[in-house]
């Protein structure tokens, strides 16, 4: 995780933050911020849920990993999702993209396990995409809990692939079956469970709705 480190280090300085600034909005302690930026320590989906609220963008823009620098590439943490640049510049995966399109292959696709739960994310949409895809696999008896700021200044979709999932929406609690979605309101406490013996496999979208 020494680019993930990175990454957040950059995002801190960036807003000219002290480690001890973020530790304090984040609720993350200094220590493990430090473990994080020097690749010492992989952070767990609530530490991601934490950082992301604080920075004020999604557990997406978090992970995203920084494209190549471009002319017209967009400022660390401001896309919400993934892709190529136009006019053939090379994507992050390394591919050429032709103007008609471009092909990712399985294997190049980013992903990251939470070392505690197992849950694990699959970064579908690549660097210039208008919206942030994640495939999301949940493991039986797995629960991941996000605070609300994680979700401000983002609208989020789920869809249900496979298994079931249950999720606590604030008090509310919606249980969803394949092929169901659910759109997000506004920000609140969420915790995704998987409270049955078999996986449970859905899709994330996400679109920025402001600029923090």
């Amino acid at each position: 995780m020494r680019a993930f480190g990175e990454r957040l280090r950059a995002l801190r300085r960036a807003r000219g933050w002290p480690i001890g600034q973020l530790a304090s909005a984040s609720g993350v302690s200094r220590a493990m911020i430090s473990k994080i930026e020097r690749g010492e320590s992989s952070p767990t989906a609530v530490v991601l849920g934490k950082l992301s609220a604080a920075l004020e963008l999604s557990v997406s823009e978090l992970l995203e990993a920084a494209p190549a620098a471009q002319p017209d590439g967009p400022a660390a943490g401001g896309a919400t999702g993934g892709g190529p640049a136009a006019g053939g510049a090379p994507d992050p995966a390394g591919e050429a993209a032709p103007r008609g399109g471009l092909v990712r292959r399985a294997a190049d696709t980013p992903q990251w396990r939470d070392p505690d739960t197992g849950y694990l994310r699959r970064q579908i949409s690549t660097a210039r995409f208008p919206a942030a895809v994640t495939e999301v696999t949940l493991p039986a008896g797995a629960a991941v809990p996000y605070p609300a700021g994680a979700y401000a200044f983002i609208a989020q979709l789920v869809w249900v692939l496979s298994g079931r999932l249950t999720l606590a929406d604030g008090p509310a609690v919606h249980v969803l079956a394949a092929g169901d979605t659910f759109v997000l309101g506004e920000p609140r406490p969420r915790e995704f469970r998987n409270e049955t013996d078999q996986e449970c496999r859905y899709l994330v979208v996400v679109t920025r709705t402001a600029t923090p």
